[in-house]
């Protein structure tokens, strides 16, 4: 070997590694980041986090009581949380480290089962919009906070299926932001979102003998199935799909439907969705959407029952043909389904237990899985269809109680939400 050779090809390893490391991920400007796809698009992790674990870069306070996670946009970092004026608005500079503004969006502060505030702030151009967990939707602007608009659940007749508070993150979809108030003649809501005219409301009868009546815990998500634009989303009979354009509805699934609380959001490839509920009575199903005049018709592809397939909370993640999620009533093991089919490629129960325990907070970045679990540990898992391939885990500087708060990364950071606490991690490679 030529001496300069062993140079000239570290310094060109380095660099690369550089390169990757410093790959930019864009915003993450709302629930799930950019799409609902719950992917970052940075590049260049650290891939084994038992030898290097995350580092701590820094972390504040002032975010509120509650589970909601973050959105980020450039220099700021949104969420929302419960402070003693209300439920809030929060905004973080992420260059001074510290709360810009917080702006209650309720007069009081919410009470319902697991206080604390749900909802992920949508972030759009120069406005964001919120829902708050008694039953709200307000338009603030990201500056400074101001209130521009806002509509109360009531006016829509708003419904939850079960007690623990409105958990939506609105959706914006060109001039409109959507919401699901729950109410039968306004399961779905479509406001203008310059100035919160209601452009129409969806009504949904109640349909089928699963699950209850009202909103769900999920969050809308845009299909194009069978050559029509429609809203999925999860309620709390089962998923629906509703016309765009005008709000009718189009079809309905109960089956997937539970009694307690129906939450994960919907994943969405091609002309099927995939949707998934929790508890003894929830399940895993696959749908087919097709065209049928002016409207479109659903079929059951497969279906598994909660005992072999279920996403109790935590989300899911389509990574082309695989759907990788935490399975299991309060489990959160790490699962690798086969979209097509339903098929497990491969479950993680008993290699899991040691690493965390209840249901996990999931997110895709650069080829892995950040599993976030409820009693605190972070764990990273490989995304692929050969076997699960642990890549080390962490405990977070703080831990209060479940969490909830999905993890969210951009340009190489992880941001962790606990309570009133904002912790980021250095991810990147070195």
């Amino acid at each position: 070997m030529h001496r300069w050779s062993l140079p000239i090809a570290a310094c060109v390893c380095l660099s690369t590694l550089a390169a990757m490391a410093a790959a930019p991920s864009g915003d993450w400007p709302q629930w799930r980041g950019p799409g609902r796809e719950n992917k970052s698009g940075f590049k260049g992790i650290n891939t084994d986090w038992n030898a290097n674990p995350p580092k701590l870069l820094w972390q504040t306070e002032g975010m509120g009581g509650g589970y909601a996670s973050v959105s980020v946009k450039g220099d700021r970092l949104y969420t929302t949380g419960n402070h003693p004026d209300g439920q809030n608005v929060v905004a973080v500079d992420l260059k001074s480290k510290k709360v810009l503004w917080k702006q209650p969006i309720t007069s009081q502060v919410p009470k319902h089962g697991y206080d604390g505030s749900r909802c992920t702030p949508t972030i759009d151009g120069d406005r964001l919009y919120a829902v708050s967990s008694n039953g709200g939707i307000a338009c603030l602007n990201a500056a400074d906070g101001k209130v521009l608009w806002q509509h109360d659940f009531k006016e829509w007749g708003g419904k939850m299926m079960s007690g623990w508070g409105f958990s939506e993150s609105p959706l914006v979809d060109g001039d409109h932001v959507l919401c699901t108030p729950g109410g039968s003649d306004a399961m779905i809501v479509c406001l203008n979102k310059k100035d919160g005219s209601v452009a129409w409301k969806a009504a949904v009868p109640d349909f089928g003998e699963a699950g209850k009546p009202g909103a769900g815990y999920s969050s809308i998500v845009i299909s194009e199935a069978a050559g029509v634009k429609q809203y999925v989303t999860l309620v709390g009979r089962g998923t629906i799909g509703v016309r765009a354009s005008d709000g009718k509805l189009l079809w309905t699934y109960n089956r997937v439907a539970n009694g307690t609380a129906n939450i994960p959001t919907c994943l969405v490839s091609g002309d099927h969705v995939f949707t998934s509920s929790g508890y003894g009575d929830g399940g895993s199903a696959l749908l087919k959407l097709t065209k049928a005049g002016d409207g479109v018709n659903v079929e059951e592809v497969y279906y598994r029952r909660s005992n072999e397939l279920q996403n109790h909370h935590g989300g899911m993640v389509l990574d082309g043909d695989l759907i990788y999620f935490g399975h299991g009533h309060n489990k959160g093991f790490p699962v690798c389904v086969d979209l097509a089919t339903g098929k497990t490629i491969w479950e993680a129960s008993k290699e899991s237990r040691d690493i965390g325990n209840g249901s996990a907070g999931v997110t895709y970045v650069d080829g892995h899985l950040i599993f976030r679990y409820q009693n605190g540990p972070v764990a990273l898992i490989q995304a692929t269809p050969d076997g699960f391939h642990f890549k080390g885990s962490f405990k977070p500087e703080v831990i209060e109680r479940e969490g909830w708060s999905h993890p969210v990364v951009v340009d190489g950071k992880l941001y962790l939400r606990e309570q009133n606490h904002l912790m980021v991690y250095d991810i990147a490679a070195k």
